[in-house]
């Protein structure tokens, strides 16, 4: 049934979903990758697609920005539509010198100043950490298609502005890959509900540098590393 912020009908969700931050991005990846395709909800303009990719069922959904947003759209997925596979497909900012922009990044865990994922593990320090079996998968694919994808540790923060360059230069020292807002509290979410859950992110600015892509470049990153991401679930 519907809850606050879906509309969707019971059977309205595939078990895989996509999850981009933007609502729009969700409408152009279900318009220019799907088939089939069915707007199935659009509460507050936070829309969900369900389509087909090379015929098999698969939705997309916007989560907004930020864990607590993100965490409200995983567990109301989970919980109330039965998807049992999530992955998020986002930007990043790299903070290593070897990662450079529109680079593919594949986030094994993630660390986090939030206080959220304390709160749901009783306050101890929980290791947010992808589905080992869903990134091997993703691994296994990029080596049979022979694409360069980086596999590391993330940080997702609830600051976009005004990080101090201390902080930066400590999980640059803590091989931290990449900095995004949303990875920490989707894994917590998908251990919590015994679900599947990765984050792959397309290195849109550097951190440390002050490269940026431009509009242009960031849709043909995006492009890369969606195209990825829907043919390493599509090839199991």
């Amino acid at each position: 049934m519907p809850t606050p912020h879906i509309n969707a009908a019971p059977d309205a969700f595939a078990p895989t979903c996509l999850l981009p931050g933007d609502p729009l991005r969700a409408k152009f990846i279900a318009e220019t990758y799907l088939n089939d395709v069915t707007c199935v909800t659009d509460v507050r303009n936070m829309l969900g697609f369900t389509g087909t990719y090379q015929g098999e069922r698969i939705s997309v959904m916007g989560s907004g920005m930020g864990m607590p947003s993100c965490a409200i759209y995983a567990t109301e997925l989970v919980r109330h539509y039965g998807v049992k596979r999530i992955i998020r497909v986002g930007s990043c900012g790299a903070i290593q010198p070897e990662v450079q922009l529109n680079d593919v990044i594949i986030a094994n865990n993630a660390s986090t100043d939030s206080n959220m994922n304390r709160q749901r593990f009783g306050e101890f320090d929980f290791a947010a950490c992808a589905t080992p079996r869903l990134a091997h998968q993703f691994l296994k694919y990029a080596d049979a298609a022979k694409q360069t994808v980086a596999i590391g540790h993330v940080f997702s923060t609830d600051s976009f502005y005004d990080a101090p360059d201390s902080r930066l230069e400590q999980l640059q020292r803590m091989g931290v890959l990449a900095v995004e807002m949303e990875a920490a509290g989707l894994y917590a979410i998908a251990a919590q509900y015994k679900v599947q859950a990765l984050c792959v992110l397309t290195v849109s600015d550097h951190i440390l540098s002050g490269q940026q892509l431009t509009s242009a470049e960031r849709q043909s990153g995006f492009a890369k590393m969606l195209e990825f991401t829907l043919n390493a679930l599509h090839n199991k």
